[in-house]
């Protein structure tokens, strides 16, 4: 039972999904960073207030507090601006790099020690 759960967790699907999920939160702070730091200050500059927090609603007793709303939705459109850029790139990179790679008929042959190294490769799939 032990082998099989090493085995889940050193799947290559399940290291994958770890490293995106890090590397989100990392580019979530960069991006929270480029609103707090960089955006909304240049709306302060521009309309005379960094957020829109001032703008709530009274209805009875309570508070709406919409502002605090347009903030969040503020911050997500600039994040899906931010991941659409780069996703956009991303994908231009990709064509971009297709269209350079070498043909497979004019590829230089590997040499034999590429040639020892995946068959080692390969005996050691099929034991484990």
């Amino acid at each position: 039972m032990f082998k099989e759960f090493k085995q889940f967790l050193f799947r290559g699907n399940l290291l994958d999904l770890a490293t995106a999920v890090i590397i989100g939160v990392a580019f979530n702070t960069v991006v929270q960073s480029l609103v707090r730091d960089v955006v909304t200050p240049l709306i302060a500059a521009i309309g005379g207030r960094p957020d829109f927090d001032f703008l709530t609603l009274k209805v009875g007793d309570g508070v709406l507090k919409y502002g605090t709303f347009f903030n969040a939705l503020f911050n997500f459109v600039i994040v899906a601006a931010v991941m659409f850029a780069i996703l956009k790139a991303a994908a231009k990179a990709q064509r971009l790099r297709a269209s350079t790679d070498v043909p497979s008929d004019e590829a230089v042959p590997p040499s034999d020690e590429a040639m020892l190294l995946a068959e080692i490769r390969d005996i050691l799939r099929t034991r484990a």
